[in-house]
């Protein structure tokens, strides 16, 4: 973003740029670029809704707003397990809808450099892990960097934003 100011042009820092919270799920690291993260909160009471896929939970009400809960390791077909002290639920927006995503544990906000973004190796033809958008590199590990917009279908997202 640029402001002009008289002749000269003043260029504000965007915080979020790089910026990517980091969580894991079955000892895989996975980051989440911070502009969709609203805010990170314990697990809570969920509320089962008929008739959804088996990796959305449900709802819970989060300070009045109901917000659909999805068991990320459900949606990457993990096995299921038991919900501990240090299972967290991040809440995300994706075009005004809010939802709750279960992961493991939430590790840190990291600032991962563009040039240490890389696009995900092409495995074989017809394969294509349309959760993930970019892999990032820090030093020897990497982080895999999940495309919110697509953990929803359109016509999942369409089921979600009409049942609340």
């Amino acid at each position: 973003m640029a402001n002009i100011i008289g002749n000269s042009v003043e260029v504000e820092e965007d915080t979020q740029k790089d910026r990517y919270l980091t969580f894991s799920i079955c000892n895989e690291s996975y980051g989440i670029e911070i502009k969709y993260v609203t805010e990170i909160i314990g697990i809570q009471a969920i509320t089962e809704i008929p008739e959804l896929p088996e990796y959305v939970k449900g709802i819970i009400n989060l300070r009045g707003k109901i917000i659909p809960i999805m068991d990320v390791r459900l949606r990457f077909k993990k096995e299921s397990r038991e919900y501990n002290d240090r299972t967290c639920v991040i809440v995300i927006d994706i075009n005004d809808l809010f939802i709750g995503l279960i992961v493991d544990s939430v590790s840190e906000v990291l600032t991962i450099p563009e040039q240490d973004v890389v696009d995900p190796p092409q495995m074989n033809r017809g394969f294509n892990n349309r959760y993930i958008k970019k892999i990032g590199k820090i030093g020897s590990e990497t982080r895999l960097l999940l495309d919110c917009e697509k953990l929803l279908t359109d016509d999942e997202f369409e089921v979600l934003s009409d049942s609340i």
